[in-house]
């Protein structure tokens, strides 16, 4: 009877979650600690002694909330600052210049993809597209390729990384959330968003590509960077994100059983820089030396603009670490303890995370919650190795990808910014999203069979 209860009070407590934030529009920030406040409040009273005192249930609400900010709220400031920066600098520009120059026009599709991919990593996947969407369309016309197919693969290759990848806001996160190791995270979630990209150029290829969508370039490749003026070099521009990932990447190795950089002032060095706070710190300050002398009067407004666009991604996050400590305190894992046995054990994220997606339209919304949901039971599921637990935030990520509709900010960038009807994007920019996320929990799913 109490396990009945219990999921039938985290259900209506998510079903009135979706009602609040997509038809009465109110802020996830006061939706989620409103229901972490009732939850905690409804259990006390139904089984007085589980000890869920009013004053306790207020507690966790509050110590839930600082926990999480404590451990990833100065990272998601950082990270949002850093993709500010590349943006109004022209830096993405030149990211995504190089990597053509790298692929080649030939390769039009897989290059566009492949900036979405790089670009994704710092910037908000709505800010990348509309920051390379004049790019895709002079590919397009330069190439006599479809706007669709340029569209498409672009949309895919940003969503990749922003789903799976920190320093976006969404997986750092749930990083945090799940106790899970932001290098070993980065470094698995940048192998597994490949795939995820190669998916979502065939998808284009195959599909957006019976779809003929005019380009109507305004600029040539050529003319756009005349737009810009000078823009900063190649090395320059991609040092903000990738000093800190190298560094967060290396403070994981030096902390691996066998301390393969040793114990003394190596070892202590590398875990001080390459701790997430200082690596993304240092990528702040690698960012401000992008801004030329003619915009420095800018820095100000610059980083004020940063801090204000994390500021929603915060409260979020912590009214998610708010609902979770209160999910904690519940009998769940108790309840849960023998789906790891099933072997569907991946699968359970990868699902709520999916119907919050689907329900709710925003993809970090919905990986949050999913992380705090999943947060009390990793244990019991038998998800305590570093390499599960990053399986876990990567299959949450992977059902925040299904699916891009009509309730996704995301969805009507891509589809105003690439010309497309709505019925267009429903099969171009839902359809692809909805393969990309399931094509990732097969990865993963065959992954789990060895944890």
């Amino acid at each position: 009877m109490q396990t009945f209860l219990l999921f039938t009070l985290i259900i209506l407590s998510v079903v009135m979650m979706v009602i609040a934030i997509s038809k009465w529009k109110v802020h996830p920030f006061i939706v989620m600690t409103v229901i972490a406040l009732l939850v905690g409040l409804i259990w006390g009273m139904i089984y007085p002694e589980s000890e869920l005192t009013p004053a306790k249930v207020v507690d966790s609400v509050k110590s839930g909330f600082g926990g999480i900010m404590t451990s990833i709220g100065i990272v998601i400031l950082c990270g949002t600052i850093i993709g500010t920066i590349l943006e109004k600098t022209g830096a993405a520009l030149t990211m995504a210049n190089s990597i053509l120059n790298l692929v080649g026009k030939k390769n039009s599709v897989v290059a566009i993809g492949a900036m979405g991919y790089v670009t994704g990593i710092p910037v908000f996947c709505d800010s990348g597209f509309v920051v390379l969407s004049p790019i895709s369309r002079a590919l397009a016309a330069q190439s006599n390729v479809s706007l669709a197919v340029m569209g498409t693969a672009l949309s895919g290759g940003l969503y990749a990384t922003h789903c799976l990848v920190p320093p976006t806001p969404g997986p750092i996160a749930m990083a945090g959330t799940l106790e899970a190791d932001l290098g070993l995270t980065i470094l698995v979630g940048l192998l597994v968003s490949i795939p995820a990209v190669a998916v979502a150029v065939l998808y284009a290829k195959t599909v957006a590509s019976k779809i003929d969508i005019p380009a109507n370039s305004e600029y040539t490749l050529d003319e756009l960077k005349e737009k810009y003026g000078k823009l900063p070099g190649a090395l320059h521009s991609f040092s903000p994100i990738l000093l800190p990932i190298i560094l967060i990447a290396l403070s994981s190795i030096a902390s691996f059983p066998g301390n393969p950089m040793g114990t003394g002032f190596v070892y202590t060095l590398i875990t001080f820089i390459g701790n997430p706070v200082v690596a993304l710190l240092l990528g702040v300050f690698l960012a401000m030396t992008l801004i030329p002398a003619s915009e420095k009067h800018n820095t100000l407004d610059w980083v004020s603009k940063g801090v204000l666009d994390s500021a929603s991604i915060l409260a979020i996050t912590g009214a998610g670490g708010s609902f979770g400590a209160i999910l904690k305190l519940l009998p769940i894992a108790d309840s849960v303890g023998g789906l790891v046995s099933t072997g569907i054990g991946i699968l359970i994220p990868f699902i709520i995370a999916m119907i919050l997606k689907l329900a709710m339209g925003a993809s970090t919304v919905a990986m949050i919650t999913t992380a705090g949901m999943m947060a009390p039971l990793m244990e019991s599921m038998g998800y305590t190795s570093p390499f599960a637990r990053v399986l876990v935030v990567l299959a949450i990520g992977a059902g925040s990808m299904v699916a891009s509709h009509a309730n996704d900010s995301y969805f009507w960038v891509v589809s105003q910014f690439s010309d497309m009807k709505t019925e267009e994007a429903y099969k171009c920019q839902t359809g692809m999203t909805a393969v990309m996320g399931c094509s990732i929990i097969i990865i993963l799913f065959i992954l789990s069979l060895f944890v």
